[in-house]
């Protein structure tokens, strides 16, 4: 298992509502990463192998070259693939440098599996997201 930073669980705290138990999971089963401006961290219509948590910075989710919203930190994006095991029914962009959470597949199938509220939190944030479009 990942080291615990406590960096990760500072920012974690201060942008998500998740509960003390979750935001340790998230920093241990998370790999921080560095993304810059203008890079593309998902495609619309790919296979869903990825989610991040955003911790610093701005991305703008886009659908048929529509920009649909535009989120920071504390969001987390890449969900609604993976929870509806389809492929990605947006593309999303770094509108400035970001420092995010990144999450294979399989790490958020643990963490679902192991903390049921995180899981039903991601299915609520699907299906809200889903609703919005």
């Amino acid at each position: 298992m990942a080291k615990l930073d406590p960096q990760v669980v500072e920012t974690l705290t201060a942008v998500t509502d998740f509960d003390e138990t979750t935001v340790r999971a998230l920093a241990t089963h998370g790999t921080l990463v560095n993304v810059p401006a203008r890079w593309s961290l998902m495609w619309e219509n790919t296979p869903a192998d990825k989610a991040y948590i955003i911790l610093e910075g701005e991305v703008v989710i886009r659908k048929d070259n529509a920009d649909l919203a535009e989120l920071g930190p504390g969001a987390v994006i890449g969900e609604i693939a993976l929870v509806n095991k389809k492929l990605r029914s947006a593309s999303v962009f770094a509108l400035t440098p970001l420092k995010a959470l990144h999450f294979t597949d399989q790490a958020i199938a643990d963490l679902s599996a192991d903390n049921s509220a995180f899981g039903e939190a991601l299915k609520r944030a699907a299906a809200e997201r889903l609703a919005s479009d």
